[in-house]
């Protein structure tokens, strides 16, 4: 069995001098290529010779060479962020030029050694695959039942509220949405029967 994927606990700097260019890896954790694509943006310094970046979210990855040649600096930094077992990971790598020419293999080697430092040496948590559960119930039990949610270390991702209650969707680890629906099923004496929707 592989081991749990892992993302970012916080952003994380990393940088090396390779043959008198300087390269900074940056890592960042993400949720979407949005959310990469707005932080390459506005990490990437314009006054640099190169902004290499990758990035893994689920099943979806892209990487961008910035005028290094093909396949010597992108797809080495997303070799490093799936070497490492990241996932949700965006890596920008930064290179100032220095005055020496490193080859194809030594770009591929700068680039992606410098991300993987950069992920190696970051703080990591594993991703817990979560699950959703979807209820409804009354005004009187609102408060209760969602006190209860928050102890069990579920999160309500949307609450809308209609005529005689409110209907909630709540995020909860996998392996505990059958314990939570059971508490609620509990806690309501039968009144509230929280169902799994997939996908959330």
């Amino acid at each position: 069995m592989s081991a749990p994927l892992e993302t970012l606990a916080s952003p994380w700097r990393h940088e090396e001098e390779i043959k008198k260019s300087r390269f900074l890896a940056q890592a960042m954790p993400v949720e979407s290529p949005a959310d990469a694509l707005a932080w390459f943006e506005s990490v990437g310094d314009p006054d640099a010779t190169h902004n290499c970046w990758a990035y893994r979210i689920d099943d979806a990855y892209r990487f961008n060479d910035d005028g290094e040649p093909g396949g010597t600096a992108g797809r080495p930094i997303l070799q490093a962020i799936d070497g490492q077992g990241c996932d949700r990971v965006a890596v920008l790598v930064t290179r100032w030029y220095g005055g020496i020419k490193l080859g194809a293999g030594g770009l591929a080697r700068a680039y992606g050694g410098t991300a993987a430092e950069c992920m190696r040496l970051a703080p990591r948590l594993p991703i817990v695959a979560t699950g959703c559960l979807r209820l409804r119930c009354e005004f009187g039990e609102l408060a209760l039942v969602s006190a209860r949610l928050r102890e069990m270390e579920a999160s309500i991702e949307q609450e809308t509220f209609v005529a005689d209650g409110a209907e909630l969707s709540v995020r909860a680890p996998v392996d505990r949405l059958d314990a939570i629906a059971a508490r609620i099923v509990d806690l309501t004496r039968g009144k509230v029967h929280p169902r799994r929707v997939d996908p959330c």
